[in-house]
């Protein structure tokens, strides 16, 4: 594919669906200029009774959601209180490299990070993980992650759902592995458990009115196929990168690791039932983390993928139940957005062509590490040299066996083609896969 870019099974889903649900974790909030963030290790009771060793921000698994307004000067303080080293990564905003938070720059146990910067990002929905080489995985699975809600005065406006925690709710889903102790397995292909901003068969109260979802696929490799369990109509009002032109109407949100969506949800004449989110991962062809096969050749094999309930079969995410209006309902969807002008083709100074492929070709080349342009992540390289303010074309083939979520860092871009075919609604909306 290229991209170019501006039985047994049965019965543990019953099982699964027939488990008493938990109200879902709503994250406090922090807002103004001024955020402290301290990493620490910590237990978190995800099954009743029993302390699963996690680690957190300001508190035990998750973080606070940050709130900030474009425009603003922002400072934060990030204080590791870990074992490890780490740092502290601003998915998909607009900083610079010193302030990234990427691999390169490490935050020792015991020491802090200070970095400040001008919030240059329109109005949507970001998050904040760790990113230390070869240990992400770790500190994001062990449960620290937080979302970013960045608010402009374009998305002021406009008549959407903005009350935090009551028709405005962020929700990270993720799958994890427990082992028999209920301690999180790290690494692992093996995660059959879904939860929702850490919580195991969550469920969520929703008023009966228009409700605004930030999602975020906060997992390590799975993708979702989002959907409602009555097949309903949704409504995407904002990709990675910000709001779109106008509503997108839609039953399926395919979601890859790290990808935000904001959605509505029209529940006006449901008070009193509930629906759930799902993940339509029957509906998945092969070749993609989720379907019943993770390599195009049903032949390949990864370690620890299979047999795992979640692969391959519809699943519920979470269960919401509507319940009374609130006083000052949204009542309606709105029909245009915000005006989004893409650069034109014809501007750009360059094209670069990206392939990703396995390090070992094979069956078993899924097992392996993967590379672009024959060459794997050195932290002491760098493989391009951009001037500021280029406008560039990326073409990215995957010669690989199994599909990749790609974002670049600090920039946004804009969908051109898939295959050499203009992109569906979906996609042409969409302003990053950041």
């Amino acid at each position: 594919m290229k991209l170019r870019l501006f039985t047994t099974t049965t019965l543990i889903l019953i099982g699964m669906m027939l488990k008493a649900q938990n109200p879902v974790l709503i994250p406090g909030t922090l807002s103004g200029t001024e955020f402290t963030l301290n990493l620490q290790n910590a237990t978190f009771q995800f099954y009743e009774g029993i302390n699963t060793t996690t680690m957190g921000a300001n508190g035990s698994v998750l973080g606070p959601t940050l709130i900030m307004q474009k425009g603003d000067f922002v400072d934060i303080t990030v204080n590791n209180d870990l074992a490890d080293t780490t740092t502290i990564h601003w998915h998909g905003m607009h900083v610079s490299a010193e302030n990234d938070g990427g691999p390169h720059t490490t935050i020792d146990p015991g020491g802090s990070w200070n970095p400040s910067f001008t919030v240059m990002d329109k109005a949507a929905t970001y998050w904040y993980h760790p990113h230390l080489h070869q240990m992400t995985n770790k500190h994001v699975s062990l449960g620290i992650a937080g979302f970013i809600i960045v608010k402009d005065d374009e998305e002021a406006l406009l008549d959407l759902p903005r009350t935090y925690g009551v028709d405005d709710f962020p929700l990270a889903i993720q799958t994890k592995d427990f082992d028999d102790q209920k301690q999180i397995v790290v690494p692992s292909n093996s995660d059959d458990v879904v939860m929702v901003n850490a919580t195991i068969d969550p469920y969520l109260d929703l008023p009966a009115q228009i409700v605004r979802l930030r999602l975020l696929n906060g997992s390590s490799m799975r993708v979702f196929n989002i959907g409602l369990s009555d097949n309903r109509t949704f409504y995407m009002i904002a990709s990675d990168g910000g709001l779109l032109s106008e509503a997108l109407p839609l039953t399926r949100l395919q979601m890859g690791p790290g990808e935000r969506a904001e959605i509505l949800l029209d529940l006006g004449d449901m008070q009193g039932q509930t629906i759930k989110i799902m993940s339509y991962a029957s509906e998945f062809q092969n070749g993609i983390y989720g379907a019943t096969y993770p390599g195009m050749n049903q032949s390949m094999i990864l370690d620890g993928y299979n047999p795992n309930p979640l692969n391959g079969n519809d699943y519920d995410i979470i269960s919401l139940n509507v319940i009374a209006p609130t006083d000052n309902p949204v009542t309606s969807i709105p029909g245009s957005l915000v005006t989004i002008t893409p650069w034109e083709e014809s501007a750009s100074n360059i094209t670069r062509d990206l392939t990703f492929s396995p390090e070992t070709m094979g069956l078993g080349q899924l097992n392996g590490n993967f590379l672009i342009n024959n060459t794997s992540f050195d932290m002491d390289v760098i493989n391009y040299s951009i001037p500021l303010n280029n406008i560039e074309i990326w073409s990215i083939s995957n010669n690989s066996a199994i599909a990749h979520p790609f974002h670049i860092h600090d920039v946004q871009f804009y969908m051109l083609d898939r295959d050499g075919t203009p992109p569906l609604p979906l996609n042409k909306a969409e302003r990053t896969t950041s």
